[in-house]
């Protein structure tokens, strides 16, 4: 509960402009992308700089209130619903691209910055910065370095945590402290910059990241290939990165999801087959082509019914944009769209999608999956009604077996959208009792008044698990 006297001492930081306790203004902040989570936060701050956020920190762990550091909202693991209550930090004021540095390839950013923002910034000055998650129109760079995001170019670039060489972070009891910076190698001490992304803002506040950036790719060219064999399509996921391929992108697309995107996008999708792969190659044109020569045997290898090349980069650009449209594209089918992301080593890609499709028939659930096949990293997706009680609980069920079945296959049961409230009740599944244990002794070293960002990651009970017979 705040009180009258504390929030005249966080207005004291702020200012009245920047704080909001209003019923309409909390309620915005309830939620996030993840159905069947909020929770009213008590209030709403917004800081202007880090000496703002550690003042705004001590104040709230001297008083023990919650604190969730929220980006946009766009996370799907409920990492930044307030089911705590507490305050809401917001960083719209925060959203500023500090230093481009070309010399050391190097950006100094601050976390409200919308991810896009800084891709199109960096590629005028002929640089690359690859993470790209689907929702980076919107999603900020505090948000990817909380969630630890991924993106389509994950299987040849990896994810936000390998480009971050530092941090300006605010601890749970206010201490401002620096990780890394513009350098290429680093050894002293513990890696603190790795622990805090993806650290879901459970253990500070991030306030400012130096980021590594590449040279710009050369050239690039995209491919879509046909499939009416689903597991045709994942074996050729497997062989590709067999013969020594690592292509840019490597995504997997089934009927009802490119159905709906088609629905959405029109763009001449084809409907008529049971999957698709979406594969893009880039770097120095020599290597492009010779790669994009074998991915393209390969497909037909494996019986491919079609493989096209896209014929310009607007048609290519067309190709990326739908894949990564698929969430809102499946989300106009029911008032309710569940996603989530299991994850399989490469070579278990068939044995998970057919999992899933066996899953779903067991439950009479209807599940479209896409995603990163690349890198293992499948995105089954349920529209459903949680006004539908009965529906919602065989859906339920039906992802904890599908959590259960990636675990089984050498999997974990989340490869880029985090823990958040949502995954916390299977995290022991993954880590064990021990695992748990020794994250748990982290955080209270960190937090041992548990105000950031409390109820993530850590369930309040574990779920049992899943004894699956087939």
């Amino acid at each position: 509960m705040i009180t009258s006297t504390l929030k005249e001492k966080l207005v004291s930081i702020v200012g009245h402009e920047n704080i909001d306790d209003s019923k309409a203004g909390r309620l915005v902040y309830s939620y996030d992308a993840t159905p069947q989570f909020q929770s009213m936060p008590d209030m709403i701050v917004a800081p202007r700089n880090t000496k703002e956020v550690s003042e705004i920190v001590k104040l709230c762990n001297e008083h023990k209130i919650p604190i969730v550091p929220r980006g946009s909202g766009t996370n799907l693991c409920a990492g930044t619903c307030p089911t705590e209550g507490g305050i809401v930090l917001l960083f719209k004021h925060m959203n500023k691209i500090l230093e481009l540095d070309e010399e050391n390839l190097a950006v100094i950013v601050q976390p409200g910055v919308i991810t896009l923002d800084l891709t199109n910034t960096v590629e005028a000055a002929g640089l690359f910065y690859p993470p790209d998650p689907s929702s980076m129109k919107i999603s900020t760079i505090g948000g990817n370095l909380n969630e630890n995001s991924g993106g389509l170019r994950g299987l040849k670039y990896g994810v936000t945590r390998d480009y971050v060489l530092g941090l300006e972070i605010v601890l749970p009891n206010g201490d401002i402290i620096r990780t890394g910076g513009k350098l290429a190698k680093d050894v002293a001490g513990y890696d603190l910059t790795r622990l805090f992304v993806g650290s879901e803002g459970t253990l500070g506040i991030i306030t400012e990241a130096t980021l590594k950036l590449i040279p710009m790719p050369e050239t690039k060219k995209t491919m879509l290939a046909l499939y009416q064999d689903m597991e045709a399509a994942a074996r050729t996921v497997s062989r590709i990165i067999a013969n020594r391929i690592i292509p840019a992108t490597l995504e997997f697309l089934d009927q009802p999801t490119l159905i709906a995107v088609e629905d959405f996008a029109k763009i001449g999708l084809p409907t008529n087959v049971k999957a698709v792969l979406l594969i893009e190659q880039d770097g120095a044109p020599e290597i492009v082509e010779r790669d994009m020569k074998r991915i393209a045997e390969i497909c037909h290898e494996e019986l491919a019914e079609s493989v096209q090349i896209a014929g310009t980069n607007e048609e290519a650009e067309n190709l990326t944009a739908a894949r990564r449209a698929a969430l809102s594209a499946l989300a106009r089918l029911k008032p309710t769209t569940i996603l989530e992301d299991a994850t399989v080593p490469r070579s278990e890609i068939a044995n998970m999608v057919r999992a899933i499709n066996e899953i779903a028939d067991k439950y009479h659930v209807k599940i479209a999956t896409f995603g990163h096949a690349g890198d293992g990293n499948l995105h089954p997706t349920c529209p459903t009604d949680v006004r539908d009680r009965d529906e919602i609980e065989r859906v339920e069920h039906a992802f904890a077996e599908i959590f259960a079945k990636a675990i089984e296959l050498g999997g974990t049961i989340t490869g880029e959208h985090g823990v958040g409230a949502m995954k916390a009740p299977y995290l022991e599944w993954k880590l064990g009792k021990e695992g748990i244990a020794a994250m748990k002794a982290i955080k209270a070293s960190f937090d041992p008044n548990n105000i950031m960002n409390p109820g993530k990651v850590f369930a309040k009970e574990s779920r049992k698990r899943l004894v699956v017979t087939r």
